[in-house]
């Protein structure tokens, strides 16, 4: 079980917010292609959400109708009814969100809005520091990462298809507990402890690697991890020695993203502000030819503790070097 830092958990808000600010200065961000998928997505959500609002509306309407010639007092159909009209309402709204999150397995915007706002980092970070003496400035990160080959392990092929089945399964999942807490909530006698039963489960999965890990691990780290080629054991020791600033740079956006139609919009600040998280938590990388033993030597993060001890102004200090794996032979 990871420890969370607190103070580790407090710099990866700032990091939040210090991301989200150096995102929203790149004048290419809203012009990408990523929002005019997003407008699309939020446009279907809307256009669903009518077309079942107006059903649910029609049916609550009708219940309300009925009560005024029947006595709904003493039943319980009428609240079962509306219950299920506002479950199904709800999951709706989420329309957007599962569309966005789907389109990252079926098109590259977000892997090329992760790309471009590395680079823009990289070109704030030097004119940031266009008066100090070059050596002392870090390496850049987009000039050597944008030359590595996407796609699985290079020790295996695997199926293009793979990451879309995963995204698949997981969400199935999700959606199958959360249909099967729902109706089992309504059983007599047992329905009052399923919830809280659920809320327990949901909270110690949560406590294993945090809610960091698998946020980042699933999503917004993907761009990253499609090009530096990590075992599944090394990725696993990679986000526990991150787990705390991880897990303070995910919750916030987590709950914006989660907001109806306006998180479809937030996912993509999300996304371009992981970029600038990845040059603070990580090393830059080798060209690829040198990357060989690379990633098992990002597996510590090396400068951890002298990161945490910087003062917010101070967090473009150039706290790392350049580390380099063998050459591939």
């Amino acid at each position: 079980m990871p420890k969370f830092e607190p103070n580790a958990i407090l710099r990866g808000a700032q990091l939040t917010l210090v991301g989200a600010h150096r995102a929203l200065q790149n004048p290419g961000l809203f012009k990408s292609e990523h929002y005019k998928q997003a407008a699309l997505a939020v446009c279907s959500g809307i256009a669903i959400h009518l077309v079942v609002a107006i059903p649910i509306v029609a049916v609550k309407l009708v219940i309300w109708l009925l009560s005024w010639v029947m006595d709904l007092e003493s039943a319980v159909w009428d609240d079962k009814v509306v219950g299920t009209l506002d479950f199904v309402s709800n999951y709706v709204l989420q329309v957007p969100f599962f569309l966005m999150t789907l389109m990252r397995y079926i098109t590259p915007t977000l892997d090329n809005m992760f790309m471009e706002s590395l680079r823009w980092v990289d070109i704030t970070y030097t004119q940031k520091h266009k008066d100090d003496d070059p050596t002392t400035l870090r390496p850049m990160y987009y000039d050597n990462l944008r030359m590595y080959s996407k796609g699985g392990m290079s020790h295996g092929k695997k199926s293009s298809l793979a990451p879309l089945k995963a995204f698949a399964i997981r969400y199935g999942k999700r959606t199958g507990m959360a249909l099967a807490v729902y109706i089992l909530s309504h059983l007599p006698l047992v329905g009052r402890f399923v919830l809280p039963c659920a809320s327990f489960y949901t909270f110690n999965k949560a406590v294993g690697l945090g809610p960091a890990a698998v946020v980042f691990g699933t999503g917004l780290l993907e761009p990253y991890f499609s090009r530096v080629k990590f075992t599944a054991d090394q990725k696993r020791r990679w986000f526990l020695d991150r787990d705390g600033v991880l897990f303070g740079f995910a919750v916030g956006f987590y709950l914006m993203i989660r907001i109806p139609v306006l998180g479809v919009l937030l996912y993509g600040i999300a996304e371009a502000s992981t970029a600038y998280l990845v040059t603070k938590i990580t090393d830059p990388p080798p060209p690829p030819a040198y990357s060989e033993g690379f990633a098992e030597g990002q597996v510590a993060w090396t400068n951890k503790h002298l990161f945490l001890k910087l003062p917010l102004d101070s967090l473009d200090f150039p706290v790392v070097k350049a580390r380099e794996g063998k050459k591939i032979s």
